[in-house]
């Protein structure tokens, strides 16, 4: 938290000093707050505590899910690639090695002791890294010193970098509108119906209404 909150200041800073202003993030149009809400809420929660490691780590690649999801239907938004680079990285090492691998060397780069290694990182979501674990360069490998004392992963620094963008290029305003994406799915309108009504709206075509007993080619 302590690392976010410093990449938020960081960003602010940045956008300050290049003539932006926080008031343009009044005009950001975000869609699926929801999913982001979710994602996070799965991601704090103490689950191994209350249901176990198997249904911790299934939570925590629910949560990547449901982060990446909010992240892409907003991919027209500043940032949109590094932020969905830095989750796919992350989500991709946390599924193949049932949690996320931490290196003692980087977790003993932050000035801890070597003793209190296991219990540092065995909290259903990550664990000291091993000869058995896979993706290790994307792990959490990268150890910061005091005073912010913390351990990233290659994906990590994506999201961070893409925070800082996203801040500065918001309070520029340089930035397009982010527009809904289309649906994925025509909604069904029944083979049954007239083809005027169940052609989608905007393909429909105007015609006049036709007078009582009038047909093609003929005269009354």
């Amino acid at each position: 938290m302590i690392v976010l909150l410093t990449v938020v200041l960081i960003g602010l800073v940045a956008g300050s000093v290049t003539g932006g202003s926080v008031r343009n993030f009044e005009r950001v149009q975000v869609h699926w707050w929801g999913a982001a809400i979710a994602g996070l809420a799965l991601q704090v929660a103490p689950l191994r505590r209350w249901l176990g490691d198997d249904v911790a780590i299934a939570a925590l690649v629910a949560s990547y899910v449901l982060l990446i999801s909010f992240v892409w239907v907003n991919r027209r938004l500043p940032a949109g690639p590094l932020l969905l680079v830095g989750l796919a990285l992350n989500a991709l090492v946390i599924a193949a090695n049932e949690g996320m691998p931490v290196s003692g060397a980087a977790i003993r780069a932050t000035g801890s002791s070597s003793d209190l290694l296991p219990s540092m990182v065995d909290d259903g979501k990550h664990h000291l890294m091993s000869s058995s674990d896979v993706l290790t360069p994307l792990a959490d490998v990268i150890g910061l010193p005091p005073p912010i004392a913390t351990v990233l992963s290659v994906g990590d620094v994506f999201l961070y970098v893409g925070i800082v963008v996203f801040t500065v290029i918001v309070m520029r305003g340089r930035f397009a509108e982010n527009r809904r994406p289309p649906a994925w799915i025509q909604m069904y309108r029944g083979k049954h119906l007239p083809r005027e009504r169940r052609l989608p709206r905007r393909s429909r075509t105007e015609t006049g209404p036709r007078l009582a007993g009038a047909s093609s080619g003929t005269s009354p």
